[in-house]
Parts: structure tokens; sequence; C-alpha cells
């Protein structure tokens, strides 16, 4: 049963392009710490002082290994719902204050907004999801349609 998961994720296009394009930019957020390394690097060069070839190869694993974690731990990130602006309100759920016909009040978390049916009218109490926004008026819809 794994195995056949494993594959079907596989072969959907979208998630794999999902999986290249979080690598990208994980490979793209490494550059600026091999710049580093190269940059202590030559910076040891010109003062000529020489570490042994064993040790540097262990510490450049190590410190390769750690920061390699550390981005991937950052992935998750990428994929975090916008919850600031007006994208943070799109998908969150009020209640009907005035009769949407079709503009009219909602509250939505604890505010109160001017918002627009994009359906029919909708009733005092309703609950309703934000589908959109125009300027400071939400565009909503009955929850669950």
């Amino acid at each position: 049963m794994v195995g056949r998961a494993s594959v079907r994720i596989i072969n959907d296009k979208g998630t794999v392009k999902r999986i290249l394009t979080d690598w990208g930019k994980v490979l793209l957020l490494l550059l600026d710490e091999a710049a580093v390394v190269l940059l202590v690097i030559v910076v040891l060069h010109f003062f000529k002082i020489a570490i042994p070839l064993p040790t540097t190869i262990v510490l450049a694993v190590l410190l390769g290994a750690f920061v390699f974690v550390i981005h991937v731990a950052v992935i998750p990130i990428f994929h975090r719902r916008i919850v600031t602006g007006s994208q943070g309100m799109l998908g969150t759920q009020g209640r009907v204050i005035t009769l949407l016909n079709p503009v009219g009040t909602v509250i939505i978390k604890g505010e109160y907004w001017r918002a627009k049916s994009v359906e029919d009218n909708i009733e005092v109490d309703e609950n309703i999801e934000a589908v959109g926004i125009d300027g400071l008026t939400l565009n909503v819809k009955r929850k669950g349609d």
C-alpha cells in the first residue's frame, strides 16, 4: 500500500513540479552559505593559513549537513497560508449582520466589514465565507456552497 501511494504521488505532475520548485528554492538559499565558505577559504589561502585536508573535509561535511537540514526544515513554510493583507481574508468565515441584498454588513474575526454577496441575497445570521476582496468590500458566499 505504501509503495502504491508513493508511485501515485510521484506520477502527479503538480506534486513533482512543487517538489522541484521547493528544492530549487532550497538550493538558492544554500548559495549564500556556499559563498561565505568560499570567502573563508580564499581569506585563509591569502593569509597562508594551512588547515589539514582531512579536517577541512570533516568540517565541510558537518557544516553542509547542518545547513542542509536547517533549509529542509524551511520547506513547509513555503506552503503556509497567507495570513496578512487582503490575501489573509480569503477563506475566512463569519456571520451576516445586515441583509446582503447584494451589499450589507458582515462580521469576521470580530471586525465589521462591508460585504457583497457573489450569489443570491444572504439573510441575517447566516454563516458566510470570504471569497474575494475589492477595495474595502469583501465578496462573500454562503458557507458550504
